[in-house]
C-alpha cells in the first residue's frame, strides 16, 4: 500500500529545496498526518497547525443573570497552552494534516484556484497548490501562522488573501520548471479510487489518539483570594497527551468510507 503522507513528506523536502521563499524551513520540525474526511464532503483539504503559540494570559468564563447583568458562576481561572509534539530529540513546530481521501479528490476545475492558472493545466495541480499553501504558512519567525502584509506594509488579521493565492501559485510554477523529478509528485496526478487500485490500498500516519491531534489545552489556575464568590464551574478533566513522541504515531489504512489502525504484522511487512 502507498503511504500517503511518507509520499507527501518527500515531496514537501524537493520543494522546500527548490522553492528560495521557504528554504528556510527545517522539515525536522515540521510533522505530516493523516485526518479523515469523506470526499462528498464540505471542508478543508488541509491544514497548517501551529505548535509555537506562547501560553495565554491568565482568564476564565463567565455567565451573567440575563436580568440584571450580574455574574452568576465562572469556570476556574486558567490558561490556554500547546502541547508538546517530539521528533526524536528535535521539537516539532508545525503539523500540516491532510484530509482523505478529500485531499486527494481535488482539482482546478471549478476552484477558486483555478483562474491562477493556465487553462491547459492539469487538474492535479490544485493539490500541488494545497502543498505549497500550507508550506506557506509556516511563519520565518516562528510566531505562529504567516500573516498576511496589506499593500500599506501593516499586516492583516486574516491568514488568506488574493495575494497569498497568486503567490503559492507563483512558487507552484516555479518548482514545477525547476527540474524536479515527476517522480516525486506523480502521485498527485490519482484519485483515491485511482491509488487504491494501483497500491492496493492508502495509508497514513496518524495519533494514537486519533481522530483527535495534538491541540491547544486549557490548564487550571489557583482562584485568587480577592475574586467575588460565586459558584466555580470545574473545567472538564484533560484527557489527550500534554507530550507526544514517535511512540503516539500509529499508520491507519483511509478507505472511502472509514479508517482501521494497522496491526504491528502490516507495518512489518
Amino acid at each position: 500500500m502507498i503511504n500517503y503522507t511518507e509520499r507527501l513528506a518527500r515531496l514537501m523536502q524537493d520543494i522546500v529545496l527548490r522553492t528560495p521563499r521557504l528554504s528556510f524551513i527545517d522539515l525536522r520540525e515540521v510533522l505530516i498526518f493523516g485526518r479523515f474526511g469523506r470526499a462528498e464532503a464540505e471542508g478543508a483539504y488541509a491544514t497548517c497547525h501551529c505548535l509555537t503559540l506562547p501560553q495565554s494570559e491568565p482568564g476564565y468564563y463567565f455567565w451573567r443573570d440575563r436580568a440584571t447583568g450580574q455574574v452568576t458562576r465562572r469556570s476556574e481561572w486558567f490558561v490556554t497552552k500547546t502541547p508538546e509534539v517530539w521528533n526524536g530529540t528535535t521539537r516539532v513546530k508545525y503539523l500540516i494534516s491532510f484530509v482523505l481521501p478529500r485531499y486527494c479528490e481535488q482539482t482546478l476545475e471549478r476552484s477558486r484556484k483555478a483562474d491562477l492558472y493556465d487553462a491547459a493545466t492539469p487538474g492535479w495541480i490544485a493539490k500541488l497548490d494545497t502543498v505549497v499553501h500550507e508550506l506557506f504558512h509556516i511563519d520565518p519567525e516562528e510566531t505562529g501562522i504567516r500573516r498576511l502584509e496589506r499593500a500599506d506594509g501593516t499586516h492583516s488579521i486574516h491568514s488568506h488573501g488574493p495575494l497569498f493565492y497568486e503567490e503559492v501559485a507563483e512558487m507552484v510554477r516555479g518548482y514545477l520548471a525547476s527540474g524536479a523529478d515527476p517522480a516525486m509528485y506523480d502521485f498527485l496526478q490519482h484519485d483515491f479510487g485511482g491509488l487504491v487500485d494501483q497500491f492496493g490500498g492508502i495509508v497514513a500516519t496518524t495519533f494514537r489518539n486519533f481522530p483527535s491531534y495534538p491541540q491547544r489545552y486549557m490548564e487550571a489556575l489557583e482562584t485568587p483570594p480577592t475574586d467575588p464568590v460565586v459558584k466555580i464551574e470545574p473545567l472538564k478533566p484533560q484527557s489527550q497527551p500534554l507530550i507526544y513522541t514517535a511512540d503516539d504515531l500509529h499508520l491507519r489504512q483511509f478507505t472511502e468510507g472509514t479508517t482501521r489502525r494497522m496491526t504491528a504484522a502490516e507495518r512489518a511487512a
